[in-house]
């Protein structure tokens, strides 16, 4: 059984903890505040740029289309980036997505594909490369420590355009976690490049108002201008997405652990105070029955 001193030091450790939980919490929320208001401001500007890839694909996939929309003409090489933290401590955010991966890689080989896996973030990186460090081609790091920056998407997005003009492979797709709450936070398996993009009921040349549009140049020289940017615009996307996830779920981890550390005092405050009266007790026998004795 544990002695009043060891209860005493266990209770102010927790306390300890507590005070360390409870500032990560708050830290966390002031951060998920700007990042989900960064998150949510990015999705219609990038729900607008494939509605305008889908506008001006037609025309121009019949005439072939640039590479980046066409596509290579073949399937058996994917690249998956998978988009985790720099750190942990944020509950289960870096976990579920790196089973995700797990089990994307499986089902791709399953079906004969070759797979090669970019990751962002250090976590991603440390786990993933102990089972498939065969097949990881790149990294980075750090992307979000000073708040997300479209400058680096920019370079990621270089990064991969350089890899897709070499035929390091046919297919690209981001894994991430898409914002939805502070609790809740969706695994989205997104492909970029060749750009899949939504069809279009209507003519791709009228806007929602119905107005029409001409294109100057035609539409496959904008698409060429488009679709390296809108690569780099769905990696921003994604990494705003998983920021926000991130802190999101940093900030509900760090609230069980407060609520935790609280249960596990009163526990231990309980157990301390029994302790201690159990000795005053045994004391006092002691005493009575010294004075009984003379």
């Amino acid at each position: 059984m544990a002695t009043l001193k060891d209860l005493k030091i266990r209770i102010n450790s927790v306390k300890s903890t507590r005070k360390i939980t409870s500032a990560m919490k708050m830290v966390a929320a002031a951060k998920l505040r700007r990042a989900q208001e960064q998150a949510e401001a990015s999705r219609p500007y990038a729900a607008r740029m494939n509605r305008m890839i889908a506008s001006l694909a037609g025309a121009a996939t019949q005439a072939g289309g640039p590479k980046l929309l066409s596509g290579t003409g073949r399937d058996d090489i994917h690249l998956l980036v998978v988009f985790t933290a720099d750190r942990g401590l944020c509950g289960g955010f870096n976990s579920t997505i790196i089973r995700a991966a797990r089990q994307r890689v499986r089902a791709l080989r399953g079906e004969g594909k070759t797979v090669k896996l970019f990751c962002v973030g250090r976590r991603g990186k440390d786990a993933l490369k102990r089972e498939f460090g065969d097949i990881m081609v790149g990294s980075v790091q750090d992307v979000t420590r000073k708040g997300v920056a479209f400058a680096s998407a920019d370079e990621l997005a270089a990064q991969i355009l350089k890899m897709f003009e070499g035929e390091d492979f046919d297919v690209c797709s981001l894994l991430f976690n898409r914002f939805q709450s502070a609790m809740t936070q969706i695994i989205t398996n997104q492909q970029i490049i060749p750009a899949s993009v939504p069809e279009v009921e209507d003519d791709s040349s009228a806007s929602e108002s119905g107005a029409l549009y001409e294109y100057e140049p035609d539409e496959e020289a904008i698409l060429a201008a488009l679709l390296p940017r809108n690569v780099a615009t769905q990696i921003f996307t994604a990494l705003l997405e998983s920021n926000a996830s991130e802190h999101g779920a940093r900030m509900t981890a760090m609230d069980n652990a407060t609520r935790n550390a609280g249960d596990m005092i009163d526990k231990l405050t309980l157990n301390y105070n029994r302790a201690r009266q159990a000795n005053i007790t045994k004391e006092l026998i002691e005493i009575i029955s010294g004075a009984e004795a003379v």
